[in-house]
């Protein structure tokens, strides 16, 4: 199932106060395993940078100016994410910020039954324990020493990797129940149609069989010399 990791970041915590998408990274995923597809840009708020905002991500009003804006990535946007589910960590934070730059344009907004958001997931599983980014991955031993500061594709990277953890860990998009499971299986119990011809020359045979019978009559390796060297 193809979905899409993301995370955002922005000038503040409230899309009707003013605050705008500052930065948005998406990480695109095929049954829990990053497909190395991703979608980042840094943009242009058109406004401001508190210092509160700055202080979580670092990024500076000089730094943001020239970059795009969200109108002229909104469609590369859409194209990206196209009909996949949605991963965010506190879902309706990122929800709200892209909704409102959404409706600006006249876009649609995303709907909330494609979202899946990994901080409740995490208090059902995790219920009564700390569930923000960093202790989950503090919990599942996920390498964290690249984030010094907030940044939307590398929280959008790390997510996957809790996410994959939180659906049980990596080895359960290997399950073998599912299709591509049943039909790897098939594959491989289906017989070659012709033997492949021995890639062993006769030399080689004949060094074996002379090692093979300094070990005695019993030696298990007798079994898989060529019956005309066992005779």
């Amino acid at each position: 199932m193809r979905e899409i990791v993301f995370d955002t970041e922005t000038t503040g915590l409230d899309p009707a106060s003013g605050h705008r998408i500052v930065e948005i990274g998406c990480v695109e995923i095929l049954n829990a395993i990053p497909t190395g597809q991703t979608f980042h840009f840094y943009l242009d708020p058109e406004r401001d940078m508190p210092e509160e905002a700055f202080r979580v991500h670092g990024l500076s009003l000089e730094f943001l100016t020239g970059k795009p804006k969200f109108a002229e990535i909104a469609e590369q946007f859409l194209s990206f994410i196209a009909d996949a589910v949605l991963v965010a960590h506190n879902a309706e934070f990122d929800l709200r910020f892209v909704n409102a730059e959404l409706a600006v344009l006249g876009h649609p907004p995303l709907k909330s039954e494609r979202i899946v958001d990994t901080l409740a997931l995490a208090r059902r599983r995790h219920p009564g324990a700390p569930n923000s980014l960093d202790a989950l991955c503090q919990r599942y031993g996920i390498d964290t020493k690249r984030r010094t500061k907030h940044g939307a594709l590398l929280d959008a990277e790390i997510l996957a990797e809790v996410y994959a953890e939180l659906n049980g860990g990596r080895q359960a998009s290997l399950s073998l129940q599912s299709a591509a499971g049943n039909a790897l299986r098939a594959a491989v119990r289906a017989e070659r149609p012709a033997p492949l011809a021995p890639l062993i020359v006769a030399a080689e045979w004949a060094a074996h069989a002379a090692f093979i019978a300094t070990l005695g009559n019993k030696a298990i390796w007798r079994r898989y010399l060529p019956e005309s060297d066992e005779a």
